[in-house]
């Protein structure tokens, strides 16, 4: 039997092939090629093909019948908070009619086991530092959040009616790299937004100084992407169990650090003298997220083994090993 991957060439969707290649497993990706490289995903079988396109359900579930396809991880979505609030219907219209189809797909076939890729960003503004899953209300910020919480729910009811079991990861600030050659394919995330403002000679921003928190920069939970990954192969044979207590899971480390301490850490890692440059807050940016990974901790046996230095460690190397983005370090000099 095999595993599908939806978004398996992009950066948290390759790691996880890789984990899954590791444990042995046949893996079969289909992606749209937006962000990700075939060259990622290693002997993996790839389909390139848009989950969220009309009759996209059709074709997914002849890939799935095709590849004795059992168990599916499904990560392709848009994924940036900002760009969510500037294109709502367009982030409704991709996230959640790709979920649509993956769920029809599965209706019709023989792979009933799924872990989906959700976010903290269904929780919004919490009322609590530290976030379990069933913190109440429970109410996203922004239309990326929406769709995640909406794709739970999705799931959730195809449960009983299809026979699918189902089981969300709600990730926290993925971020590092495992395999060099798996590094972030897009300056989208924090930490190689801050590299890429470097490779520029340019100042690294922080997007908000004066929220609610002790240096008044955002506070997030920090994951290893290689941790992230071990959490999907604990996912799948959570999936396997025939009594299982929950079907949402922080994936996070409950430790917070916030913008500004991840800034420092870049500046001790790579050893450039840069100073910061403070911008205006983006829209839909919670001021404070930590996750309570107690759950998957108890239920999975699953723990965070990196902490941040191992992350941006991580991800600078990758970085460095990436001829389009290496960073002259001894000639380095910021321009603003």
């Amino acid at each position: 039997m095999s595993v599908l991957v939806t978004g398996g060439c992009g950066y948290i969707g390759a790691h996880v092939v890789h984990a899954l290649q590791e444990a042995g497993k046949n893996v079969v990706v289909v992606d749209d090629l937006s962000y990700g490289k075939p060259s990622r995903i290693g002997d993996a079988r790839l389909y390139g093909a848009d989950v969220a396109a009309p009759g996209a359900d059709q074709r997914l579930a002849e890939i799935i019948k095709e590849n004795k396809v059992d168990s599916v991880i499904h990560f392709a979505a848009r994924k940036q908070v900002g760009e969510s609030v500037e294109k709502p219907i367009w982030y409704y219209r991709q996230n959640l009619n790709g979920m649509i189809n993956v769920l029809s797909a599965m209706a019709k076939t023989d792979a009933k086991k799924l872990v989906f890729s959700s976010s903290a960003a269904t929780y919004g503004e919490p009322p609590v530092d530290v976030v379990p899953e069933d913190v109440q209300p429970m109410v996203p910020i922004n239309p990326y959040g929406q769709t995640k919480l909406v794709g739970e729910w999705m799931a959730r009811a195809c449960e009983q009616p299809y026979g699918i079991r189902f089981c969300a990861l709600r990730y926290f600030n993925v971020a590092g790299c495992g395999p060099v050659s798996l590094e972030d394919p897009a300056v989208l995330n924090l930490i190689p937004m801050l590299f890429d403002r470097l490779r520029q000679g340019k100042a690294p921003a922080i997007f908000g100084d004066d929220y609610p928190t002790p240096d008044g920069t955002c506070v997030r939970d920090y994951i290893h992407v290689s941790d992230l990954a071990d959490a999907h192969i604990a996912a799948l044979d959570y999936l396997d169990r025939d009594q299982r207590r929950y079907d949402a899971f922080n994936v996070g480390t409950g430790q917070g650090t916030s913008v500004r301490q991840i800034v420092d850490e870049v500046r001790k890692v790579t050893g450039l003298p840069f100073t910061e440059a403070i911008k205006p807050r983006r829209a839909g940016d919670p001021p404070h997220l930590i996750g309570d990974p107690t759950r998957i901790n108890t239920e999975m046996g699953w723990h965070a083994k990196y902490g941040v230095e191992e992350i941006v460690e991580s991800a600078w190397k990758a970085w460095q090993a990436n001829p389009a983005h290496h960073i002259d370090t001894d000639g380095w000099q910021q321009q603003d």
